[in-house]
C-alpha cells in the first residue's frame, strides 16, 4: 500500500469504538496530529460500552448506536473524503445479550459506510488470547462488576468471541481494510481495556495501517489536552430522562477540529 500523500491540507481521522478510545482519545489525537504532520479533523464515536448497532447505557448516561449517531451526516457535511479510519472495540453487544451476526452485521455496516467514503480503514480483531485466559472466578466478578444483566456463561463468550473475531476478519478482507491482531499484554485483568502505557502501541500500530510517516519527536498529549477532550461531550446523550445536545465540534482549531457522537 502507498504511503499516505501530505499537503498541508486537513485530513479527516475517523474513530470507532468504546471505552479504549475514549481512555485513548488524547494520546491518539497527539500522535495523528505529529504523524499526520499537518491539521487534522477528528471524527469521534465512542464511550464506555458503546454498541455498533443498538444504544446503550452505562449508569444514567445513553448514547446511540454508533450506526445511528450523527458521525454520518458531519462527514457528509463536512466532506471527508478518503478518510483515514479505525474500528474498535468491537463485542459489547455479546454481553448485552446481542448474537454474533447481529453484532457483526452492524460493523460490515460501518465498513461498507467507510469503504463508501473511499476510507483507508484498519479493524482491531478481539483480544482472543486475553479473554481465553478469564477464568471463571474472574469473569464473575467482571459480568459483576460492568454487565450485571449478562446471562451468558463463560464458555459461551469465550466461543462467540471466537466466532466474532473471524467475522471481523471476513469483513476486512471484504472491505480491504487491515486487520490488527491485538496481544495478550496489551489488555489487564479485565480482557477489555487495553492498560495505559500500551495505548500508545495501539494507536502507532493503527497509524501505521495508515501507512502515516514516522514520527520525529516521541508523540506526547499535554495535560491541557487531556482536560480539552476529556471535559467535551457526545452531540446527543442522555442524563437519567434528560437529553442533551453538545453543538459540534467541541475543539475547534487550527491545528485540531473535533467533533464527538
Amino acid at each position: 500500500m502507498a504511503p499516505v500523500e501530505l499537503t498541508g491540507s486537513r485530513r479527516a481521522v475517523v474513530v470507532l469504538g468504546a471505552s479504549n478510545v475514549s481512555r485513548g482519545l488524547p494520546r491518539l489525537a497527539a500522535t495523528a496530529r505529529v504523524r499526520a504532520a499537518g491539521p487534522l479533523d477528528l471524527f469521534v464515536a465512542a464511550g464506555h460500552g458503546r454498541g455498533y448497532g443498538v444504544s446503550t447505557r452505562v449508569w444514567q448516561r445513553r448514547l446511540p448506536s454508533i450506526l445511528s449517531s450523527g458521525l454520518w451526516r458531519a462527514l457528509d457535511r463536512e466532506r471527508a473524503d478518503q478518510p483515514l479510519a479505525v474500528i474498535t472495540d468491537v463485542g459489547n453487544e455479546l454481553l448485552y445479550g446481542l448474537g454474533v451476526s447481529a453484532v457483526a452485521s452492524a460493523v460490515r455496516e460501518a465498513a461498507e459506510r467507510l469503504a463508501d467514503r473511499g476510507a483507508r480503514l484498519a479493524i482491531t480483531g478481539l483480544p482472543i488470547a486475553g479473554i481465553g485466559r478469564v477464568g471463571p472466578v474472574q469473569y464473575r466478578l467482571l459480568r459483576t462488576l460492568y454487565v450485571p444483566g449478562c446471562l451468558l456463561s463463560l464458555a459461551e463468550i469465550k466461543d462467540a468471541s471466537r466466532w466474532l473475531d473471524d467475522e471481523l476478519q471476513a469483513i476486512a478482507a471484504d472491505t480491504g481494510a487491515t486487520f490488527l491482531e491485538q496481544p495478550a499484554e496489551w489488555y489487564g485483568v479485565d480482557a477489555i481495556h487495553v492498560r495505559r502505557p500500551h495505548l500508545d502501541a495501539l494507536w502507532h500500530r493503527v497509524c501505521d495501517t495508515w501507512t502515516l510517516p514516522a514520527a520525529a519527536t516521541r508523540p506526547r498529549a499535554t495535560l491541557t489536552d487531556w482536560a480539552a477532550l476529556g471535559s467535551r461531550a457526545a452531540e446527543v446523550r442522555s442524563l437519567g430522562r434528560i437529553t442533551r445536545l453538545t453543538r459540534q465540534p467541541v475543539i475547534d482549531r487550527d491545528a485540531l477540529r473535533v467533533w464527538l457522537y
